[in-house]
């Protein structure tokens, strides 16, 4: 597994003095970019070859989240390909080997250019050594969005919520869908379900869903038509 080491910043905390959902995200996220910048597959190879791995979904599973100054590492390892489908694990650990959280990722890699699949070629089958599936229960890729949704205010996508592709960041989605889970509220699993692509100026419709028992919220970050962008599920710790 690749690994590299960091400590918890004062930017990357909550009022609670414990790192957010958003920046363990942002922590896998950026480790999958350091893994591959450093075997040479990293964003200039390909964009070179005008492609893209564009993530397709997220499982996040949190034990706890670590305190201010806490010392960490981070780690992910790719473990299957099919097609042009990639998976990849991550995981956090504390220095005393203490697991704070762990993850499932599915990744697609598209031709930027004709905005269709691409097929891994030898170099990236070679470079991305696969390894053991992490053990954890497999959540489903697909997310069922509750039909007595209530639907928020819309908003426009701006410039801060793009990355290098020109699109809204994976992790910029969460942000906008942690705006609709009360703040008290103690995520223990999210699922993301990534549908298509918002650029700057976009219009985002949001439609959120809250479960019976108040332990589940889904938020669909939609288009005009209806039809989503991103779908979040945000699911409370100890339920």
């Amino acid at each position: 597994m690749y690994t590299f080491d960091s400590r918890v910043r004062y930017s990357e905390v909550g009022v609670d003095g414990n790192m957010t959902l958003e920046s363990l995200l942002d922590y896998f996220q950026d480790c999958s970019t350091f893994h591959s910048e450093d075997i040479g597959l990293g964003v200039d190879y390909f964009n070179e070859l005008h492609q893209v791995w564009m993530l397709s979904a997220w499982q996040i599973c949190v034990n706890r989240y670590p305190h201010l100054c806490e010392r960490i590492t981070v780690g992910t390892a790719p473990y299957d390909f099919k097609g042009f489908i990639g998976s990849r694990n991550f995981e956090m650990k504390t220095q005393e080997g203490e697991v704070l959280a762990y993850a499932n990722s599915v990744w697609s890699l598209m031709d930027t250019r004709k905005m269709m699949p691409a097929k891994p070629n030898e170099r990236m089958l070679s470079g991305y050594v696969l390894e053991e599936k992490y053990p954890m229960e497999y959540a489903p890729r697909k997310i069922g969005v509750p039909p007595e949704g209530q639907a928020m205010e819309p908003f426009e996508v701006k410039a801060h919520h793009l990355d290098t592709n020109k699109h809204v960041n994976n992790g910029q989605y969460v942000r906008m869908a942690m705006e609709y889970v009360p703040k008290d509220f103690c995520v223990g699993q999210l699922r993301v379900e990534y549908k298509s692509q918002a650029v700057l100026e976009d219009m985002v419709f949001p439609v959120v869903a809250v479960g019976e028992t108040g332990t589940l919220y889904t938020v669909s970050l939609n288009k005009e038509d209806g039809k989503p962008y991103c779908i979040a599920e945000f699911k409370a710790r100890n339920s």
